[in-house]
């Protein structure tokens, strides 16, 4: 009798999730404790669940001959070579809807903290400083340009309305939208917008979208917001539209690279910086160990995937 197809936990996910794994049909191996010992155990492995942390490089996969499904807990999958996975016929999921709660709430966080200049505010007062006076503008009448609209920023969209907010937007993709917000060209969102939000995928067209020209075409006093991928946006151009003031500031999760080595540019006084935790929370993490091993399941199972982002064969 055939051994049962092992799966191979690369990254730590939600240990309930992987108890209802290790229930289903499979044989389980948790590697996520030593990265290091990844690669050699990959040789009889089936499926392969990551997060972030492990990059799925060709190299990676050359090291698994029997691999069938790449699963990502989480929503990117830059971290994972597509064409690798394609031209070999391997199947790749994630978990699309676990983080947009979470990371849609920390991108109105930081809208409010920008534009009211809490963070500072904070710094002043806990040094012992009581500085009043006018401080900060309301979101209450301005205009939002999402770069990208997708699940989690239409999700922020959706938030933005009690606060009488009005929403613009650019995407490819996304011809229409039937939630109100307006779809424009790019040029057109990034002249409207008060606050410049970034919510759209890493592709090799994309790289640094937002740079020196891209700043340009913003309106003076405006605010860049970066929930996405930091690739999008030229961090040295970044720099630049903030000491012109061009930019009235600027609210970064993510960074060109991780963690960020550019230390000039996170310690302008005008930059509000977090580490990647859009997706971070309690109630992320669980979704995203739930969903994911929903769809390993359905893979071993046979049954239609419902997450699918690269097929077999979908070399790029």
């Amino acid at each position: 009798m055939a051994s049962p197809r092992l799966v191979v936990v690369a990254d730590p996910i939600d240990g309930p999730s992987v108890d209802r794994l290790r229930a289903g049909p499979c044989r389980v191996l948790d590697a996520s404790g030593d990265p290091s010992t990844l690669p050699d155990r990959l040789t009889e492995a089936w499926g392969l669940v990551v997060r972030s942390r492990t990059k799925v490089t060709a190299a990676l996969i050359e090291r698994a001959p029997r691999l069938e499904l790449v699963a990502r807990a989480g929503v990117g999958v830059d971290n994972i070579d597509l064409s690798a996975t394609g031209a070999r016929g391997i199947r790749v999921v994630n978990s699309p809807g676990a983080a947009t709660a979470s990371v849609a709430e920390l991108t109105v966080t930081l809208y409010l903290t920008l534009l009211r200049g809490l963070y500072p505010a904070i710094a002043a007062t806990k040094a012992g400083r009581w500085e009043r006076g006018a401080h900060g503008h309301e979101l209450s009448g301005k205009t939002v340009g999402f770069v990208g609209y997708g699940r989690i920023a239409r999700e922020v969209a959706r938030r933005l309305v009690p606060f009488g907010v009005r929403s613009v937007a650019y995407d490819p993709f996304v011809p229409r939208s039937d939630d109100g917000t307006e779809m424009r060209p790019l040029d057109d969102v990034l002249a409207a917008a008060d606050i410049v939000s970034i919510h759209a995928a890493v592709t090799p067209e994309n790289h640094h979208l937002i740079g020196a020209r891209a700043f340009e075409r913003m309106r003076a006093g405006a605010f860049l917001v970066n929930v996405a991928r930091g690739a999008l946006v030229d961090e040295a151009a970044l720099l630049v539209a903030l000491d012109s003031g061009r930019l009235a500031g600027a609210a970064l999760d993510v960074f060109e690279t991780e963690p960020p080595v550019h230390r000039e540019l996170l310690a302008h006084p005008r930059v509000l910086a977090t580490p990647h935790l859009g997706a971070s929370t309690d109630e992320a993490q669980r979704r995203a160990g739930t969903e994911i091993v929903a769809e390993v399941l359905r893979a071993l199972n046979g049954e239609p995937l419902t997450a699918l982002v690269a097929a077999p064969g979908a070399a790029r």
